[in-house]
């Protein structure tokens, strides 16, 4: 290889990292349960085991951060909620949307997943946070505590 194709290969390996730091520094608008279901199935794709996640918003309801708070078993997982509320202080949330994955593919929440949305919805709004929706997703669906009713 000569010095020309080895500048040209360097020239597109750098391009290549540019254009990805750019996408990478787009936030994502969350404009409904339609949109907040298909950016959490990317996230959870490649987990075959139950993980929490939570997307934190700002004002505009552009994705500030997502984080997977917790790591379960093939049946559950656990999320405190001081964890969630300390990360969603340090990143400036104005809003949550708190999710996990049911491997299964059966997206019915459960009365834990019920309860932990109260708690977890009561205590975002002692520091003026509020919760906005509780998403279950599965390869093939989600179920959206705020569609329902439920939030």
């Amino acid at each position: 290889m000569g010095p020309a194709k080895a500048i040209n290969i360097i020239v597109a390996l750098e391009l290549g990292l540019r254009r990805q730091a750019t996408t990478a520094l787009e936030k994502p608008f969350i404009g409904s349960s339609d949109h907040t279901a298909a950016y959490l199935q990317a996230k959870f794709r490649d987990y075959k085991y139950e993980a929490f996640g939570v997307v934190f918003l700002n004002s505009a309801n552009k994705v500030n951060h997502f984080e997977i708070i917790s790591h379960g078993g093939i049946t559950g997982t656990v999320a405190d909620p001081r964890i969630i509320l300390k990360k969603a202080l340090e990143v400036n949330a104005v809003s949550l949307i708190i999710s996990h994955n049911h491997p299964s593919g059966n997206v019915t929440p459960s009365r834990a997943d019920e309860e932990l949305t109260k708690k977890i919805k009561q205590a975002a709004a002692l520091f003026d946070i509020a919760l906005l929706d509780h998403v279950i997703v599965s390869d093939s669906g989600y179920f959206s505590f705020a569609d329902e009713g439920l939030m």
